[in-house]
């Protein structure tokens, strides 16, 4: 999550929607904010000192927390926007990043469909790095009574276009998106990774998001 007192915006980061390319592209509007050093500065004391102090949204907090921990008027002053993604194409991508960076996650799973059943088992202890991947988009929108709260939701299959529509909103011109990364060794097309049983499964799993965002398996 990122906040801008100064251009009044809040981002919403929810993983694996370009998230990372938002917010490095906004990091120039973001030390142009007068209230970016002094929360910095109180963010590493934090670190440092090992007493976590509230000074700073989390990365992937949804967006219920700022609502919840603002006053009133500065929330409902500010414009709020997010990114979301295809869910059969996420999980592809998590799958991949998973893999390239942080493989001891993977249960012993090197194959995508038997990591994806796995990682969707009920049963499964939590992991941060995993969950976190496979809690449903539409919970980062949302207030406590299922209301959208966010003034725009953009989509990462026109993260350019969506980002410069953003941008006009908070009346900035659109700086440039850094490259994202790309698994060199996925499939163009995450339909490709799918069988009929593992596309039902996340199917299910993202009903909400899929209803919500108007989503499908295969894209008009």
């Amino acid at each position: 999550m990122l906040l801008s007192p100064k251009y009044k915006f809040l981002f919403v980061h929810i993983a694996k929607t370009g998230g990372t390319s938002v917010r490095a592209a906004l990091q120039r509007q973001r030390w142009r904010d007068p209230w970016a050093l002094p929360i910095y500065l109180c963010n590493r004391f934090s670190h440092l000192s090992g007493h976590r102090l509230a000074v700073k949204l989390p990365r992937h907090a949804k967006v219920i927390a700022a609502k919840e921990l603002l006053p009133h008027e500065v929330f409902a002053s500010l414009f709020k926007f997010a990114f979301v993604r295809n869910p059969w194409d996420l999980q592809v991508s998590s799958f991949h990043h998973i893999r390239r960076e942080r493989p001891q996650f993977l249960g012993g799973h090197t194959e995508f469909a038997d990591f994806l059943r796995w990682k969707l088992d009920p049963q499964r202890p939590y992991q941060y790095h995993l969950d976190t991947s496979i809690e449903l988009q539409s919970d980062y929108l949302i207030d406590l009574h299922g209301r959208v709260v966010v003034d725009f939701i953009g989509r990462y299959e026109r993260l350019v276009e969506d980002f410069a529509t953003a941008c006009g909103h908070i009346g900035i011109t659109p700086p440039s998106l850094p490259h994202r990364r790309q698994a060199t060794d996925r499939r163009s097309d995450y339909r490709a990774y799918y069988d009929e049983q593992t596309a039902e499964l996340v199917a299910r799993h993202f009903a909400r998001d899929i209803a919500l965002l108007g989503y499908r398996f295969d894209p008009d």
